[in-house]
């Protein structure tokens, strides 16, 4: 009766010990399987894969060692992007929209890439290779709107928005500015300053989307040129008491459409500027100067918010 009551305890011990095993190892192969890395092949089908027509075609772009490549853009460079060490970029000294390019060594093997975002919100993508002897070491890129195939672009190309600018596109900011310079309406007629044969005025006031757009005509009746040194846009106080130091709030201009650095004798100008949209306290004025490079034709006339917050919606214009 012993022995079988030993050989049952015994058989039990050899269960126990072998179903104990089994859950380690399936334990550990549990562990192996939580932290085996992914394969890469789209994360186990949770994700679908990029389709062509989601692609934006790059352009092909020869440098070499000995000679520079130099990029035009229609617009001001934002942003820069090397794919590798093997290529040196930079903007030309002096310049906002030209690129300078170069390879870093010679003859290197493998092909690079270099991404460029400007001002206007366009998105331009390279493949870089080495050649000896590049034949394009100028080029000039277009100013294009995303009309599909025929700019070699895809129909869902979307244009980069830039923080300044908030929830505006900026290809739909230089059309509105375009625009504006284009219909040439005149919406203020009261607001300006004249002086020296010089005549500056705003002929009107837009907004579109959290933005304000101001007109600007500079009329130089004389016959020396008008050099422009600078034009900006302050909030002053209306009254300044006596011995109080005096309160400016300068609002930079976001964009700008013609503007010009010289007004011939005997012309007129217009230019187009975009600002962020702000009000007017009642003790408060927006002051619109325009400075004279070395000269004394200066030009200021002043904004009340009454004639700020009658601005035109941009919604009533045509955008071409």
């Amino acid at each position: 009766m012993k022995r079988i009551f030993l050989m049952l305890a015994l058989i039990v011990s050899v269960f126990a010990a072998n179903a104990q095993e089994v859950q380690t190892v399936t334990e550990e192969t549990a562990t192996v399987i939580q932290t085996k890395p992914t394969t890469g092949d789209y994360y186990q089908g949770f994700t679908r894969p990029l389709t062509f027509d989601r692609m934006i075609p790059p352009y092909a772009l020869e440098v070499t060692f000995n000679k520079t490549v130099h990029v035009i853009f229609p617009a001001p460079i934002r942003y820069v992007d090397l794919g590798s060490a093997d290529l040196l970029a930079a903007k030309a000294d002096g310049t906002e929209n030209v690129l300078r390019v170069k390879a870093a060594l010679r003859d290197f093997s493998r092909e690079s890439n270099l991404s460029v975002i400007t001002e206007d919100g366009n998105y331009y993508t390279f493949n870089v290779k080495y050649a000896d002897e590049p034949v394009k070491l100028s080029v000039e890129m277009t100013d294009f709107l995303h009309d599909g195939e025929a700019v070699n672009r895809p129909n869902n190309a979307l244009a980069v928005y830039m923080q300044e600018l908030g929830q505006e596109s900026p290809l739909l900011v230089k059309l509105i500015m375009q625009s504006i310079y284009k219909n040439n309406d005149r919406e203020i007629k009261h607001l300006g300053s004249k002086r020296f044969g010089i005549q500056h005025t705003l002929k009107g006031v837009y907004t579109h989307n959290g933005l304000l757009y101001f007109h600007l005509q500079l009329k130089n009746s004389s016959n020396v040129p008008f050099n422009i040194d600078f034009i900006t846009f302050k909030i002053v106080d209306k009254k300044v008491a006596k011995r109080t130091a005096i309160q400016e709030q300068v609002i930079w201009p976001l964009r700008a459409y013609n503007n010009l650095m010289v007004i011939g004798g005997k012309r007129t100008e217009r230019m187009v500027f975009t600002l962020p949209k702000f009000t007017i306290p009642d003790d408060k004025m927006l002051v619109i100067e325009l400075n004279e490079q070395e000269g004394g034709r200066h030009q200021r006339f002043t904004v009340d918010n009454a004639d700020l917050v009658r601005a035109k919606v941009i919604n009533e214009l045509k955008v071409k």
